[in-house]
């Protein structure tokens, strides 16, 4: 039988009351409490931040203050750039490609709950995962839902609801997110 936080991992529904998952969540808080009061030029802001996202390359970098609900379950690809006041709800994985710009105050929401409403009730969520492909440029104030994919190079315009996935080479814009033009390269 599968533990609460392995369902979690596996991106089944699981009780985000467990323990386990509990502790994984107050660990993310202690070190962000350390994170958040630290510039990037402090000497100890990469160790900090390689706690909270282990594999978080030394050419990318987030901007304080940040918060997420686990870090671990975030990758980071090489020349990426995180701006302040970014949320990602990551219990159910958020993978950033590479030479991906994200503007401030953009959301990143993997938690799905029942649509059932006495479900809801409960304490049970899903994880679905959001994948950011390689150069995109993501605007400040977006919201990107449960389970978006959006591919490679493309540029998601500020204050968008990404509802969908996004092609790649794409220009996307509004609430709901919808293409409005494909990019030549």
């Amino acid at each position: 039988m599968k533990s609460e936080f392995q369902k979690m991992m596996d991106g089944e529904l699981y009780n985000f009351h467990d323990p386990e998952v509990n502790a994984a969540f107050g660990r993310s808080k202690e070190i962000l409490v350390r994170l958040n009061s630290m510039t990037r030029r402090n000497p100890e802001f990469p160790k900090v931040l390689r706690e909270l996202i282990p594999d978080m390359p030394d050419s990318s970098t987030i901007s304080v203050p940040f918060y997420c609900d686990v870090g671990f379950r975030i990758k980071v690809g090489e020349h990426s750039f995180i701006n302040k006041n970014c949320t990602f709800l990551d219990s159910g994985g958020i993978t950033i490609g590479s030479y991906t710009k994200i503007g401030p105050n953009c959301g990143f929401y993997t938690p799905q709950h029942p649509t059932n409403y006495l479900e809801r009730r409960k304490p049970i969520e899903t994880g679905m995962p959001i994948k950011i492909g390689d150069d995109c440029w993501i605007g400040g104030g977006v919201t990107i839902c449960p389970g978006v994919t959006i591919g490679d190079r493309c540029i998601i315009a500020a204050g968008s609801v990404v509802i969908k996935d996004i092609p790649e080479n794409c220009v996307a814009v509004g609430n709901p997110c919808r293409v409005i033009r494909k990019i030549n390269q």
